[in-house]
């Protein structure tokens, strides 16, 4: 797996959850109604899912590599 950058804009987020719902990998955490956390960016396959389904363009991945 790609060592990758995540890094989520907090003043775009709409703290709505969906980050951490499609991460296939369990790299985001948190609830809806509170800033999604950067748990396990060790586990990022870069698959970009975070970034696709964000509403808000809140979401910066950055794959090393590619």
């Amino acid at each position: 797996m790609s060592p990758a950058s995540i890094k989520i804009n907090p003043d775009l987020c709409k703290k709505c959850g969906l980050c951490v719902c499609f991460c296939p990998q369990k790299v985001l955490t948190g609830t809806p109604g509170e800033l999604p956390k950067v748990q396990a960016v060790e586990k990022c396959a870069g698959c970009l899912a975070c970034f696709d389904r964000c509403p808000d363009f809140a979401i910066e991945v950055e794959v090393q590599g590619s």
